[in-house]
């Protein structure tokens, strides 16, 4: 081999080495536990928390020998964060926290010398706690009273009824200082009505209602019975008349259609069943059985729903 030839390739050998040693000298550098990012996450629906419920909070802090200490922050919607509690990590860097919701807002973890965790949003609806009217008279005037929690002066509460699917507003009030509110509104039409109260939200909570029971508006109408001597008879609707069954007869509302009757402190709600009464001035015919758990007689006024 010529002496030219041999220098070359001795040249091009200690090239090679300076290229490997090079790719060597710039390979990153494998990724400690330590560097890894703070972490957390937040178990189950966070959209529609309801107020005092139990917060699960999870997460991982760069794992080292020792435990770390985790400060668990939050922020009010609308405000900074601040720390609210101080936990331990486990020798993997896991740690755990539960909290009570009672603000909508975010969490975060915070472990010194890192990057916060990302922040976990939530909503968080208010509470209430309220009793309405239940028995009136047409013309009477219903009340509702109760409390909206968090206890926060100026927050509009409405009140709302449905008389066959569609909500209406009959009042407004406002939350005093302790979260209480009062609210009134004259019962013009006789029926059936369910009855809720809605918040609508605000900064510091999710919107939230309640439903708050049924409420019965009466009229007065003239009923009268049947039953004995009829037992094992057909009725229009379906069935047979027995001693034991609550129903009453009616000349037009749908069969199944419910009415609830009320005498002195009595009440009781029976499905329309048959047709009837058939004698002028008379509005309803009541079963036996009807008859006896409103302590009734044989004619007169009693107040319904329809």
């Amino acid at each position: 081999m010529y002496p030219h030839t041999r220098a070359r390739l001795r040249l091009m050998a200690l090239g090679a080495s300076a290229i490997t040693v090079g790719s060597l000298l710039t390979l990153p550098a494998p990724a400690r536990a330590e560097d890894a990012p703070v972490t957390m996450s937040v178990a189950g629906e966070t959209s529609k928390l309801d107020y005092g419920r139990r917060v699960s909070l999870r997460g991982r802090a760069p794992s080292t020998a020792a435990p770390r200490s985790v400060t668990i922050q939050f922020a009010p919607r609308g405000k900074g964060f601040g720390p609210i509690a101080q936990v331990q990590s486990a020798a993997d860097g896991s740690y755990a926290f539960k909290a009570r919701a009672k603000r909508s807002g975010a969490y975060r973890a915070v472990v010194e010398g890192q990057a916060p965790s990302a922040a976990q949003r939530i909503t968080v609806r208010a509470r209430f706690k309220a009793r309405a009217s239940e028995h009136l008279k047409r013309g009477e005037r219903a009340s509702l009273s109760g409390t909206l929690t968090p206890s926060t002066e100026g927050r509009t509460v409405l009140i709302e009824v449905s008389h066959g699917g569609d909500w209406k507003r009959v009042a407004k009030a406002r939350t005093t200082d302790g979260g209480t509110f009062k609210a009134a509104w004259k019962a013009t039409r006789h029926g059936r009505y369910l009855v809720r109260a809605r918040f609508a939200g605000d900064d510091a909570n999710g919107a939230s209602s309640r439903q708050l029971g049924r409420l019965n508006v009466y009229r007065p109408s003239h009923a009268s019975y049947y039953g004995p001597g009829l037992y094992g008879n057909p009725v229009a609707c379906g069935g047979t008349l027995t001693p034991g069954r609550i129903g009453v007869a009616h000349k037009s509302l749908p069969c199944g259609t419910k009415v609830t009757f009320r005498n002195g402190n009595r009440t009781v709600t029976a499905e329309v069943i048959d047709r009837g009464p058939y004698v002028g001035g008379r509005t309803w015919d009541l079963t036996a059985a009807t008859k006896r758990k409103l302590g009734f007689g044989s004619t007169g006024t009693v107040w319904s729903t329809s």
